[in-house]
């Protein structure tokens, strides 16, 4: 089975504030596709500890597939792009091209994403909005690829067919 890790970042919810819906909703999505999902973990908008479990997870624990849900926007506190950057060892900017377009056809703020996708070691990191349904709706837009993007990510080097 794939496994799968799914990292929340929410001040309000890393405090209890808020219940966390997006994480869930992920979890459920990832294990309806086939994922095992190894890892779960609530942080605040804090740069350096997003930095620090997303390299936890992809060097130390090898997690094929992170996705991160919440801080894409435009306020001062949505750190994660950033963070995921300094992570990555390359970008795959046609996955966050895809979740923006789809997104565009649901609500126009969604130009307003900074989510970024990308490789750290056979890691793949994506980042999806915090709210339940665009997190959704984001997973569901690159679902098609994750599999093949995952071979390739992992050494695969059969023929793209």
């Amino acid at each position: 089975m794939k496994k799968a890790a799914v990292l929340v970042i929410s001040d309000k919810a890393a405090c209890g504030l808020r219940e966390d819906k997006s994480g869930k909703v992920l979890v459920e999505l990832l294990e309806q596709n086939g994922f095992e999902v190894v890892e779960k973990r609530i942080v605040p908008d804090e740069k350096d500890q997003i930095i620090a479990v997303l390299k936890e997870w992809s060097e130390k624990k090898k997690i094929p597939l992170i996705i991160t849900t919440g801080g894409t926007g435009v306020s001062p506190r949505d750190v994660t792009p950033q963070a995921t950057k300094e992570v990555i060892d390359y970008e795959i900017p046609g996955i966050a091209e895809a979740m923006r377009a789809k997104s565009l056809q649901i609500t126009p703020y969604a130009m307003l994403s900074r989510a970024i996708a990308g490789v750290k070691e056979r890691s793949l990191i994506i980042n999806l909005p915090g709210s339940p349904s665009g997190a959704r709706d984001n997973l569901l837009a690159v679902m098609p690829a994750l599999e093949h993007a995952l071979l390739k990510i992992s050494g695969d080097t059969s023929e793209c067919v």
